[in-house]
């Protein structure tokens, strides 16, 4: 399989316990409206128009525009929060597990990252109620994240004087990957997931990656 067939794959993996077929498929269009238009720039024609149906048969599924994009964040910030939990409790030491969790957290953003790209940066569109849910789930990811490196600095694994600024960082780090990543360029998302593990456990002061395989 290429890699561009496995990242189309990767786009609709958290679309499939979506259902009816057509609410998913709508979803589906929404996001690559979004993705390519803003959110503010698309309307809800364009989104039936992209999912073969009429404006009418949106509504049969989504009251709003705003509860569609509110779905797509819920349901991408629940499968993001969904690979950093089982890196983050996992077996082993807190440098193999951030390691794992930054490495998932990458490839999630690379090879999802039109879905991505509306999760993470189109929250500012949400209303107030919605807002505050998808926060709360940030948080909860942000938690997962500076917990494994709370550990790492109490085992004396890592050196970091600023845990909740180098967590900052580091899941700033994985999601801009959305934003820059090519299905066509030179590198695959495992090798981003790679390379940004390797960044990130030289940031905590824990060494290479390779020394964590090789434990």
């Amino acid at each position: 399989m290429s890699t561009a067939e496995e990242t189309a794959g990767a786009e609709a993996q958290p679309w499939g316990e979506v259902t009816p077929d057509a609410a998913r498929r709508l979803l589906l269009a929404a996001v690559e409206a979004f993705a390519e238009r803003g959110y503010h720039a698309t309307t809800t024609r364009d989104i039936a128009g992209r999912a073969g149906m009429s404006p009418a048969a949106l509504y049969i599924h989504y009251k709003t525009k705003e509860e569609l994009l509110h779905r797509i964040s819920r349901i991408g910030h629940e499968k993001a929060l969904d690979v950093l939990r089982t890196a983050a409790r996992a077996e082993g030491s807190p440098t193999r597990r951030l390691a794992e969790a930054v490495s998932s957290f990458v490839r999630w953003h690379a090879g999802g990252r039109t879905t991505a790209r509306v999760v993470q940066y189109e929250l500012d569109s949400l209303g107030p109620d919605a807002r505050a849910e998808i926060i709360a789930l940030r948080r909860l990811v942000d938690a997962e994240v500076r917990g494994i490196i709370e550990e790492g600095v109490r085992s004396g694994e890592f050196d970091v004087p600023d845990v909740r600024g180098t967590t900052l960082a580091v899941l700033s780090l994985c999601i801009d990957v959305a934003r820059w990543f090519n299905v066509n360029g030179s590198r695959t998302p495992e090798e981003v997931g790679a390379l940004y593990a390797d960044l990130v456990l030289r940031m905590v002061g824990a060494g290479r990656t390779d020394t964590v395989r090789a434990e």
